[in-house]
């Protein structure tokens, strides 16, 4: 749903991670941007974004709340839904090293791996070549980061880090990073997002 004075309604999962940050960059494009951490939350906002964390945690709060049907609804209804890090993690239909019974919400027609570049220390930072979102590369975090291992057919890679390896997808009203453009200063993904948030606020 839109607002005339603050633009587009966007909720950011708050149950476990960085949302703090996601809701200021989203504030910052004009963005009436609020926390979500009870299912009627979701009634309220026209899209909403996934936060880096923990996945397995962020599954098990999920649940516990009584929040991941309402999600895995929302999601199949259309609500544009973009997740960074353990966000694309929770948006993909496979998930390849899962701790046992972790469950995903799904719709990205994508199968992942969680920490595939390593563990905190090997945490890195590179430029990507993004056409979607234009020329200039965007300078992209990875902070124990899931990869992309194989892309379906509903879903499109959006960028690649230099061995070919898939960090960005979309699919359909769906976007997925592993890494964290919400601390790079960067915002081009929000606005990517935002826009697709009022495209299918208008049609509705």
């Amino acid at each position: 749903m839109l607002t005339e004075e603050r633009g587009p309604k966007v909720g950011v999962l708050a149950l476990q991670g960085d949302f703090r940050e996601h809701i200021a960059v989203l504030r910052g494009l004009g963005a009436d941007a609020v926390p979500v951490r009870r299912p009627e939350e979701l009634e309220e906002i026209g899209g909403l974004v996934i936060p880096g964390g923990e996945s397995s945690v962020m599954d098990k709060l999920s649940r516990a709340f009584g929040l991941a049907e309402p999600l895995r609804d929302a999601i199949a209804g259309g609500l544009p839904v973009y997740g960074t890090c353990a966000g694309l993690i929770m948006l993909a239909d496979r998930i390849l090293d899962g701790i046992a019974g972790q469950q995903t919400l799904g719709g990205l027609d994508v199968a992942v791996r969680r920490n595939a570049f390593g563990s905190q220390v090997d945490s890195f930072e590179t430029d990507l070549d993004i056409p979607a979102l234009g020329d200039e590369p965007m300078h992209a975090v990875f902070i124990r980061a899931p990869i992309v291992e194989s892309v379906g057919g509903k879903a499109t890679a959006l960028a690649r880090v230099d061995d070919g390896r898939v960090v960005a997808v979309e699919q359909g009203n769906l976007l997925g990073t592993s890494f964290h453009p919400e601390i790079t200063g960067d915002t081009r993904f929000h606005q990517y997002f935002l826009q697709r948030v009022r495209d299918v606020a208008r049609v509705q």
